[in-house]
């Protein structure tokens, strides 16, 4: 049965503060057309940049997940981002005018409660990341895992032991995305009361409350230790109750703690920018785990969205660089010069042609009598294809070079041979930062794939 793409009918509007940075915040979400995806619109920046809600931008996973790009950050996104989740919200422009989404209760329930009653189909079917073969991110540091398996529908198992005595071990878990609005948003964050003074001493939890969080306490305290707590939230006085909760809290479910962390799950896996099919087990998750394996999703997502797939080359269109033009920007010459012009190139992709003719100087020794083009010098001309992308985001071109770190998953297809024109196709997989530039490479003659590889390049100043 197809399901189309959900918005919602009218902006809303919620103000709260900020978890960490204690700063009143107002931010508004707003309907969006098909295929947008969230986006995050920070409007109290010159230029009101907009930042995409995809994994490739978490810059930090520390007491929440981060998205920044450039010079755009936003943090504590995780609550809203499985609020949409939930209410099956694919497209919406998240308006904020400060660098952390309210943290409210601690959950997403206010969040759901609002945007529920205005939730719109739109006339476009939604497309679905499809699991074809198990998927396992593991996290030795932190004793973490997630696994995807092939499934028809979604579903999470989530699993957390912290070796509490208050906590033990907790297990939650849903059979569909409809079950979060009212099993999952509900449930607050936890924190453990022997974290609190190290977390506002490094100046976090400015906007935290014990309203707004469930604090754990593990061990036995001095009155003395609560009072001091109370002060630092601004409390005239803070109770603890035998069970190890402090402020009489009562539990909305008897397992919050690992339903919480099944809400930060999905609204992290948000980031993914479609929603998958599969089952997904979870052990100990947490931010930068979740997030690590949302990027692991968007790189395969990336990938099978590019393959075999050839650009469209016509011949008589002028280039964007011809080889001249080309000359200029790579420090590369005849007969090892093996890019003749490039015909598209945006933020994230290039495009470029080499004609293959029986005068190529290799083929008077590789295979003469059935001249066919060695794979290195495939992989070569595609990594020239991806250097002038990358020497493209720096200023003075001419001054820096690309050199290789990393060639993975490297395949060949089909042979190359005289009379051919290879048409090479490189994607950034992720952002190019610190000048790592990570791409997906493939060459084409005419529609057939004939070699693709996975390419880590550094981008480094001539000497």
């Amino acid at each position: 049965m197809q399901i189309n793409q959900h918005t919602i009918k009218e902006e809303v509007a919620f103000k709260g503060k900020g978890l960490h940075t204690g700063l009143l915040v107002e931010m508004v979400v707003c309907p969006a057309p098909a295929d947008h995806g969230v986006k995050f619109q920070r409007v109290d920046l010159e230029g009101k940049p907009v930042l995409s809600a995809v994994a490739e931008y978490v810059t930090d996973t520390s007491r929440g997940t981060t998205l920044e790009h450039d010079g755009a950050k936003v943090s504590t996104i995780e609550h809203i981002m499985a609020a949409l989740f939930g209410l099956g919200i694919d497209n919406a422009l998240i308006r904020i005018n400060a660098p952390e989404a309210p943290i409210m209760d601690g959950s997403a329930l206010a969040y759901v409660e609002r945007l529920k009653p205005l939730v719109e189909e739109q006339p476009k079917p939604r497309t679905y990341f499809e699991v074809t073969e198990k998927i396992v991110l593991r996290d030795e540091k932190k004793n973490a895992e997630i696994t995807l398996y092939p499934d028809d529908h979604f579903s999470v198992n989530v699993n957390i032991d912290f070796g509490s005595r208050v906590l033990g071990c907790q297990y939650a878990s849903i059979t569909s995305a409809d079950e979060v609005p009212t099993e999952i948003a509900p449930c607050r964050t936890f924190v453990f009361f022997h974290e609190l003074e190290f977390l506002r001493q490094n100046n976090l939890i400015k906007g935290g409350d014990v309203d707004n969080a469930i604090v754990i306490v593990e061990q036995e305290v001095t009155q003395s230790d609560v009072d001091r707590v109370a002060h630092l939230f601004n409390k005239p006085s803070i109770a603890r109750l035998p069970e190890g909760y402090l402020n009489n809290l009562e539990l909305r479910f008897t397992n919050e703690p690992a339903r919480h962390k099944l809400l930060d799950l999905v609204g992290d896996l948000m980031l993914v920018g479609m929603p998958i099919k599969g089952k997904i087990i979870a052990v100990r998750p947490g931010h930068q785990t979740n997030t690590s394996f949302a990027k692991e999703l968007r790189k395969i997502i990336k990938k099978q969205s590019s393959k075999s797939v050839a650009p469209k080359y016509d011949p008589n269109e002028p280039p964007l660089y011809n080889i001249n033009q080309v000359k200029k920007l790579l420090p590369h010459r005849p007969p090892f010069l093996l890019v003749d012009k490039i015909i598209y190139m945006d933020a994230e992709s290039v495009v470029g042609i080499k004609n293959v003719t029986i005068n190529e100087p290799f083929f008077v020794g590789h295979f003469p009598d059935e001249p066919v083009m060695p794979g290195v010098l495939i992989v070569e001309a595609m990594a020239q294809c991806g250097g002038i992308l990358a020497l493209s985001t720096v200023p003075d071109p001419e001054r820096y070079s690309t050199y290789f770190l990393k060639i993975s998953d490297t395949k060949f297809k089909k042979m190359v041979v005289p009379g051919d024109t290879l048409i090479l196709s490189l994607k950034l997989v992720e952002p190019i930062r610190r000048g790592l530039v990570h791409m997906l490479a493939q060459a084409f003659v005419a529609n057939t794939l004939v070699a693709e590889s996975d390419v880590l390049a550094q981008i480094t100043k001539n000497r």
